[in-house]
């Protein structure tokens, strides 16, 4: 929080819904919790000033808009602190729910590197459902090379989780939550976002429930 008020990542709301949303990880989930989000936070501000300047100069204003807010927190993980609270609540949860979290988390990762740094190192570009050739940095446009990326994000998600509950499965599923995450993310951006009927904001927070929903699911199948 410290940190974040001091660069100004965050507003001053975001700090504090974010430390709030960090205390509920860890009341539900332990260290753990605490663990996903930092990585999350690593990550995705990392990929977001990387390159800034290039960015600007390929007008892509959108990655570039200052402090993270509040709503932006809860966006990228209010899923998480939702679940972390009912693991707290309810300890019939708890056992579940740092999958859950990991796959939500697993999802924003993703999503945050393959927009971010797809917009820098992709070559072509491509609209979501129609495969046709589009505009680099539009809602519902992807890359392989940013979805690599954001794979690779989901991956080190999945690393961190698996070091603290044991190598399995696990790893796998939530490779496949980040990558559905994503998809999720791409295809309401190229529909409803791209149409002015959702904000990002929204489409974030159900790429990370895709994420969480696809991790449990996973682990109910097996």
């Amino acid at each position: 929080m410290a940190y974040s008020a001091q660069t100004a990542k965050l507003t001053r709301a975001g700090v504090w819904t974010g430390g709030a949303v960090g205390l509920f990880l860890f009341l539900g989930c332990g260290w753990l919790g605490v663990g996903l989000i930092t990585l999350f936070f690593v990550l995705g501000s990392g990929a977001t000033s990387w390159k800034r300047a290039e960015k600007r100069q390929l007008g892509l204003v959108d990655q570039d808009h200052g402090p993270r807010t509040a709503g932006q927190v809860l966006a990228n993980a209010g899923v998480a602190g939702l679940l972390g609270t009912l693991a707290w609540l309810i300890p019939a949860v708890a056992p579940l729910a740092p999958l859950l979290v990991a796959g939500s988390f697993a999802a924003a990762t993703a999503d945050t590197l393959s927009s971010e740094l797809g917009n820098v190192y992709g070559r072509r570009y491509y609209h979501v459902l129609t495969g046709r050739p589009d505009r680099r940095g539009e809602n519902g446009v992807v890359s392989l090379e940013g979805t690599l990326l954001g794979l690779a994000g989901s991956a080190l998600v999945a690393a961190v989780y698996c070091l603290a509950s044991g190598w399995g499965p696990a790893f796998g599923w939530l490779l496949v939550a980040g990558t559905a995450g994503n998809l999720a993310d791409s295809v309401l951006g190229a529909t409803l976002e791209r149409r002015g009927y959702v904000g990002n904001n929204a489409v974030n927070a159900v790429n990370t429930l895709v994420g969480a929903l696809t991790a449990g699911g996973l682990a109910a199948l097996s």
